[in-house]
């Protein structure tokens, strides 16, 4: 079993150095369309070039992120989601930069609907979308603290985890 288990840390480990490749590349992307709208007219479509840039760029974040989640979760601590503990700070993390993802899209979007009205739509679901995610992320927290609460010898795992990692 101990082997199959290290296969699965191995696999995580692959999937977060594919993460955090697709993540550099956006970089890479994001860099180069910021750079050649800076070199154009200073106006209208340069500033939408580099609104584009920073959605490439907020998506860039959520690889990078998503990497360091998966290998600090998955293959350097080698910890199975079971705990309540662990399953709110996993998601946790995570919800952080799906939000902010989403709502720099949200802001490039209603950039993007100044000229293309029929967009402002797609903007306000958007907007809604990241409403929606916190309101539902906080209940989670909030039914999950009872669950915590239960099992404080977790807390106090993950804490002396935590102070290894740094």
């Amino acid at each position: 079993m101990k082997f199959i288990l290290r296969l699965y840390a191995v696999a995580h480990g692959f999937m977060a150095l594919l993460f955090a490749g697709a993540g550099l590349m956006l970089v890479a992307a994001a860099a180069r369309a910021g750079w050649l709208a800076s070199f154009g007219d200073w106006d209208y479509a340069a500033s939408e070039g580099m609104v584009e840039a920073m959605g490439v760029l907020a998506a860039a974040v959520v690889a990078m992120q998503i990497s360091q989640t998966i290998a600090e979760e998955e293959v350097i601590r080698d910890a199975h989601i079971s705990a309540p503990t662990r399953v709110r700070r996993f998601l946790s993390r995570f919800m952080v930069v799906i939000v902010v993802a989403i709502a720099v899209e949200a802001l490039v979007t209603i950039f993007k609907a100044r000229s293309e009205p029929q967009l402002m739509l797609h903007a306000a679901a958007l907007v809604v979308a990241v409403g929606a995610l916190l309101v539902g992320w906080g209940v989670f927290i909030r039914l999950n603290r009872s669950a915590e609460e239960l099992e404080p010898e977790a807390m106090a795992e993950a804490k002396e985890e935590d102070r290894k990692l740094q």
